[in-house]
């Protein structure tokens, strides 16, 4: 047990020293990142249109601003590096390495994507998340419970998303390309996941369609967690919910990745 937990906490660092060997790409995904950020703030700030008091869906402008900030710190958690790395073994056939070596496929993404989060997203959205509070003086919830179930959340949250990006990157084996799949699988878990919109804002029928989807765990569970919004036994089952999807989408994973290897064709072979 010991032996395996060290040789995927060392495909963590090699991520860890990757993005750090790579630096100009970690400098332009966070400006990238930023200024997606301030983009959404600009929209919302002229939504709302200085009317600090007024509520939409439920949301008053304070809320809106705090919303968007942990939003963006949940969904920069796993950036378009941790998929790259991912799609770029099977397009370019060097998966066929992974087949040979002692470890499982899927574990090994996880670590590595583990890794690439606690450089990339953790340290980049603390930074700007802290520097944006500060900046518009919005307050951290205080309360240790609610802390605890988004930290909770949270870790729950790139499960989930992991779990997504993972089954997305082996629909490669039955193409030429990953950019297709790329911006397909970004468009549909941003909309449905509520990093672009709150899912409070969706039709009524729609809201409970992504409420049934796994992709409402990725963002609009830790965020309403966070902001206080959903507490107690309600925040427990949403994160109960989460765990539910990360099992089914991992044993959905390791099926599919079963049938996957048998498509793999290099060089002609």
């Amino acid at each position: 047990m010991a032996g395996s937990f060290k040789k995927y906490f060392s495909l963590a660092l090699c991520s860890m020293q990757n993005r750090l060997a790579y630096r100009l790409s970690f400098i332009l995904n966070f400006i990238a990142n930023f200024i997606g950020l301030i983009a959404m703030y600009c929209l919302w700030q002229a939504i709302y249109a200085g009317q600090d008091q007024l509520s939409l869906s439920g949301f008053t402008w304070s809320q809106m601003q705090a919303y968007l900030l942990v939003s963006f710190f949940v969904n920069s958690m796993l950036s378009y590096y941790s998929e790259s790395s991912i799609t770029s073994k099977i397009i370019d056939g060097s998966v066929m390495m992974d087949l040979l070596r002692p470890i499982q496929f899927q574990k090994a993404r996880l670590a590595e994507t583990l890794g690439s989060c606690v450089l990339e997203g953790l340290l980049s959205c603390i930074l700007i998340g802290f520097a944006a509070i500060f900046t518009l003086g919005i307050s951290l919830p205080h309360n240790a419970g609610t802390l605890l179930l988004f930290a909770l959340s949270m870790v729950s949250s790139i499960l989930v998303k992991f779990c997504i990006v993972y089954l997305s990157a082996l629909l490669c084996f039955w193409t030429t390309s990953s950019f297709g799949i790329y911006w397909a699988r970004t468009s549909i878990t941003n909309l449905l996941s509520g990093a672009l919109v709150p899912l409070a804002f969706f039709p009524g029928w729609l809201q409970s369609v992504a409420m049934l989807l796994p992709f409402q765990g990725i963002v609009n569970t830790p965020v309403t967690i966070g902001l206080g919004m959903t507490a107690g036994t309600a925040a427990l089952e949403l994160i109960a919910i989460q765990w539910i999807w990360i099992v089914l989408l991992w044993l959905l994973g390791k099926w599919m990745w079963s049938r996957a290897v048998r498509q793999i064709t290099i060089h002609g072979g």
